[in-house]
């Protein structure tokens, strides 16, 4: 698949994370997802929309960043996002990249209840520190 700027800034990026986090509600709910008439159940619902989602990056080269919103600086030939730093020294601040499209091999929506979080942090390996392998 080549990524684009309308993938991103269009419905491409915003369906996936739609479908992450319908797939985790049903997997919660798997025979209480849709009621009578075809309509949800109103617990089904409430946990659909508490859901958060995490979008990881990944590159051509082997980096991996995790973006925690685009960013709009002006241009269409480039996706530009603020990423999250692992490292938790980098956390004070803001980390704005660009990436060509054509580097992007995948990306990936994680849908997660906040309740049900993994205790370990997600590492993503693209953004390390110097002490890191």
């Amino acid at each position: 698949m080549l990524f684009n700027h309308d993938w991103f800034h269009g419905d491409g990026l915003r369906r996936q994370a739609e479908e992450a986090k319908r797939r985790c509600a049903s997997r919660k709910f798997p025979d209480n997802k849709a009621g009578k008439n075809g309509k949800a159940s109103a617990e089904f619902k409430e946990y659909l929309n508490e859901l958060e989602t995490r979008t990881i990056l990944y590159l051509k080269d082997g980096l991996s960043y995790e973006m925690r919103e685009l960013a709009d600086i002006g241009t269409n030939s480039a996706l530009s996002f603020e990423c999250v730093p692992v490292d938790e020294n980098y956390q004070v601040g803001a980390y704005v990249i660009i990436v060509p499209f054509e580097d992007i091999a995948r990306v990936e929506v994680y849908a997660v209840h906040p309740d049900e979080k993994p205790t370990e942090t997600l590492r993503i390996p693209g953004f390390r520190s110097s002490g890191e392998t």
